[in-house]
């Protein structure tokens, strides 16, 4: 096998790992694939014959990429029309999205490391759902073992203090179930009953037709938005099931494309968050691919 076959080899190996990395870091399917396209050209600049762990090279540009496009991509969404939520991607055929574990992938997570810096989302990202060892982060943010220990321990502080202890997949499949049921009928008084007290809605939406431009915060007040719209948002819409971020979702079609996703996170207390994608940029990847 020539070099250049070698290092065509080892990218593709790494690929679904490096796009993994970068769609953490940025909530982007188009960010991350950036980024992956930016690696690879770095990959054939470089001496990939003289490079003994390919893919240690490879997780470093990617996760220093994914640092510098983090900073930008923040600065741009300072415009942007009402919340931000991470772009959805299917995770039908790659429940983990690359990774050993599954972790920081769900919405409600992606959401609270929005809130991280960026070594912080990065170390937490490696550690958490890749398992990288401390003294190999270190070496790709460039610090010390100890400093990354500590990146690792604050982020997860940080995300355990504001995350209530998360229901399953098929429990959040039930509580979703239900609340079509009571969302396309109006009753108020049964979503009521599935949300939590301080239930948050979201709408992604970037000025879309129907989302709200300001988080909906607290039961009843939640459940009359949702009643309010039961009447012409459903009407016509096809709901089919999907799984993305590793957590069941539904999306809404017209005409054959979709033009809405919705999911939510719970716990024990019942429905905290519900989020609605609709800027249709962000709906490409909600599908598995055909």
């Amino acid at each position: 096998m020539g070099e250049l076959e070698w290092a065509a080899s080892e990218f593709e190996n790494a690929r679904a790992r490096l796009f993994g990395i970068a769609y953490r870091m940025l909530g982007s399917v188009a960010d991350a694939e950036d980024v992956v396209q930016e690696t690879w050209i770095r990959w054939q600049g470089a001496h990939s014959g003289e490079i003994r762990e390919p893919v240690a090279f490879l997780t470093t540009i990617t996760t220093r990429l994914s640092i510098n496009a983090l900073t930008s991509a923040r600065v741009r969404r300072e415009t942007y029309i009402g919340p931000w939520l991470p772009e959805p991607v299917s995770t039908e055929a790659d429940p983990a999205l690359g990774a050993e574990k599954a972790e920081a992938l769900q919405y409600a997570v992606l959401m609270l490391l929005e809130r991280l810096s960026p070594a912080e989302r990065a170390a937490y990202v490696l550690r958490e759902a890749f398992d990288y060892p401390y003294a190999r982060i270190a070496e790709i943010l460039q610090g010390s073992p100890a400093a990354a220990r500590q990146l690792v321990s604050r982020a997860r502080k940080h995300v355990a203090g504001e995350r209530r202890t998360s229901a399953g997949p098929s429990a959040q499949r039930r509580l979703l179930e239900a609340f079509l049921v009571a969302a396309r009928a109006g009753d108020t008084a049964a979503l009521e009953g599935l949300f939590a007290a301080e239930v948050v809605s979201r709408s992604d939406g970037n000025g879309a037709r129907f989302a709200a431009r300001r988080p909906m915060i607290g039961r009843s007040r939640v459940a009359a938005f949702v009643a309010a719209f039961s009447g012409h948002f459903w009407a016509g819409k096809a709901v089919d099931w999907v799984m993305v971020n590793g957590q069941p979702g539904v999306t809404l079609g017209e005409n054959g494309a979709i033009t809405a996703l919705l999911t939510l996170s719970a716990s024990e207390a019942g429905i905290e968050q519900l989020m609605w994608v609709m800027n249709p940029d962000k709906l490409g990847h909600v599908a598995p691919a055909d």
